[in-house]
């Protein structure tokens, strides 16, 4: 008779260990991530910092404020437009490769640019940081703010992006996940689910008695 192919996969899962599956579950988890991580590129991330600072009519209240507010402005058309030049890459490179961050506690705006050549993301961060400043100061007579730089991005001379043995670990973490959750949803055997195993059935006292009279 043909086995129930529904079946089949029962009965290999309730035969596996569960370590078992834990174990593979970790091993594929660890190979897929460390393979990952070696062949994705690495990137390189650069940042530089500019600092805004009050003029003569301005305090030093007013300035948290505008920082904020250039940092959002720091990835608009018309920064970017500007710092292409500098930079040597297309604005839509810019657009994807820089990041904006400021401080709650001080008036600086942090730019950061990541790129798969190191002294590339260097040059993309000092140029958008640039192009920030000028902007800011083009209109420094009517908010009473100046923005200067404050640290040129350096060279970048290690990868920002995740070395293999910590894309290996992340597999192994997430293939360990998924084998437990395989373990949770696995078929269970009769005795498992009710906590009882199955005995053999014994005649009671009167029963045998009975018999033992009709012999």
């Amino acid at each position: 008779m043909t086995e129930n192919p529904i079946r089949a996969p029962r009965r290999f899962a309730r035969a596996v260990r569960p370590w078992s599956l834990l174990a593979a579950g970790v091993v594929v988890g660890g190979a897929l991530g460390g393979a990952y991580g070696r062949l994705e590129p690495r990137t390189y991330t650069a940042t530089s910092y500019v600092i805004a600072v009050p003029t003569d009519r301005s305090d030093t209240a007013s300035t948290q404020g505008f920082a904020q507010a250039y940092g959002r402005v720091a990835t608009q058309l018309a920064v970017l437009g500007d710092a292409q030049m500098w930079a040597g890459v297309p604005v839509n490179t810019l657009r994807n490769s820089v990041q904006t961050e400021t401080s709650p506690d001080a008036p600086m705006v942090a730019v950061s640019a990541t790129s798969r050549h190191p002294l590339q993301a260097a040059d993309m961060a000092n140029a958008v940081a640039r192009s920030l400043a000028q902007h800011a100061n083009d209109t420094k007579a009517d908010t009473h703010v100046e923005l200067l730089q404050f640290s040129r991005a350096l060279k970048p001379t290690a990868p920002s992006s995740a070395s293999p043995k910590v894309t290996g670990l992340v597999g192994a973490s997430a293939g360990g996940l998924l084998g437990g959750l395989v373990l949770l949803v696995r078929p269970r055997r009769r005795e498992e689910v009710t906590g009882t195993a199955v005995q053999a059935s014994v005649p009671g006292p009167a029963v045998a008695a009975d018999v033992h009279g009709q012999l």
